[in-house]
């Protein structure tokens, strides 16, 4: 490998593209040629401040139908010599994918994020068989989605599993988010996510109104935007939970973020992998989540934090209040939770995983 390209055509800035940048930057440390594709409104301003080389193309479901963008790409490919081109959605590897195959590109990977099955289309098989040479999954739950459709033609060994990584070396413990006020003695619980039915947000306004009901003194901060905003600000104000849940909005800086509550709760009914758990546990930060999909692989039950039964409101409400009344609790869990982190979730031991698994 020579010449890295990493693809994100999301309009969106998100959790993805945030990894997706991160790795692009670890391999051009590392000495690779390192290029970054992407839409205008999303990852590429960040590239450009970070000083990548960028392209900019406009994706879609089917965007690999349109024969000048595959063109482009093609040229694109060849012009620069890309011999490694890395997605992290289906919608970029149908046509990122397809064209750098037809550029004869050696190594086109897919990092694959969602817990989700994969529909087991012609084109899909194509893809899974014919274009795609490594997969990468970033849970055992999310290998086990990727085969379970596919396993009739695709091999088990083929898709590996790399756990994304976080930079434990440049954190900072210290900024705080202006919009968290702390009162004597209240509690900071924290959630953060874009607000879908997939994040469950819902549950934790239940989860609230139980904790007001034990008279409980706590706040709620819910960092994120989405489709189901005004659905949740309707629950908030039908509950009287107004003075209890703050909803923040969109929150780029997740470090001041996390560093500005005591507990973290992941309200989630599926993720591929919980990377914002391991965003809290890194800094210090006892989680409560359902047992869904990844978290299991994440969380050390009654170590690290708490995983309830989905979608038991009550038993998540009992783990939020047992952290909610015990300091020594949060903080041995917090310091549980951050050495687990730095043993397992280390970015540059993972990019040095991703990058051994691409050489072999």
């Amino acid at each position: 490998m020579k010449n890295v390209c990493f693809f994100m055509s999301t309009k969106f800035w998100g959790g993805g593209s945030k990894l997706h940048l991160e790795y692009a930057l670890e391999f051009r440390e590392k000495g690779y040629n390192v290029f970054l594709i992407g839409n205008k409104k999303g990852i590429l301003k960040e590239g450009i401040e970070n000083g990548l080389k960028v392209f900019s193309v406009s994706g879609g479901n089917r965007a690999f139908l349109n024969p000048v963008k595959v063109k482009k790409l093609i040229n694109f490919y060849k012009k620069n010599s890309i011999d490694t081109v890395v997605f992290s959605n289906s919608e970029d590897v149908k046509l990122g994918g397809i064209s750098a195959k037809m550029a004869n590109v050696s190594n086109i990977v897919y990092s694959r994020g969602l817990a989700v099955p994969i529909k087991n289309s012609f084109l899909n098989r194509y893809l899974f068989t014919n274009v795609l040479t490594h997969i990468v999954a970033n849970s055992k739950e999310t290998k086990k989605t990727v085969l379970k459709n596919l396993s009739n033609f695709l091999k088990e060994d083929k898709v590996k599993v790399i756990y994304h990584g976080i930079d434990i070396h440049h954190i900072d413990y210290d900024k705080k988010l202006k919009e968290i006020s702390r009162e004597p003695g209240k509690i900071i619980l924290g959630n953060a996510g874009r607000l879908t039915e997939q994040k469950g947000q819902k549950y934790l306004i239940e989860v609230a109104k139980e904790l007001k009901k034990r008279k409980l003194d706590f706040n709620l901060y819910i960092a994120g935007t989405g489709v189901m905003e005004l659905e949740i600000k309707e629950m908030i104000k039908n509950n009287n939970l107004e003075k209890e849940v703050i909803m923040l909005g969109f929150v780029k800086d997740m470090e001041a973020f996390m560093n500005s509550i005591d507990v973290f709760l992941l309200s989630s009914i599926w993720e591929g992998f919980g990377y914002v758990i391991v965003e809290a546990m890194i800094k210090s930060k006892p989680v409560v989540a359902f047992n869904i999909s990844s978290n299991p692989e994440i969380i050390d039950q009654n170590e690290t934090g708490f995983i309830v039964n989905y979608d038991d409101v009550t038993m998540f409400a009992d783990k939020a209040e047992l952290l909610i009344k015990n300091g020594e609790l949060r903080d041995k869990m917090g310091s549980l939770g951050k050495e687990n982190v730095i043993k397992r979730f280390e970015l540059k031991e993972r990019i040095t995983e991703f990058e051994e698994y691409l050489l072999k």
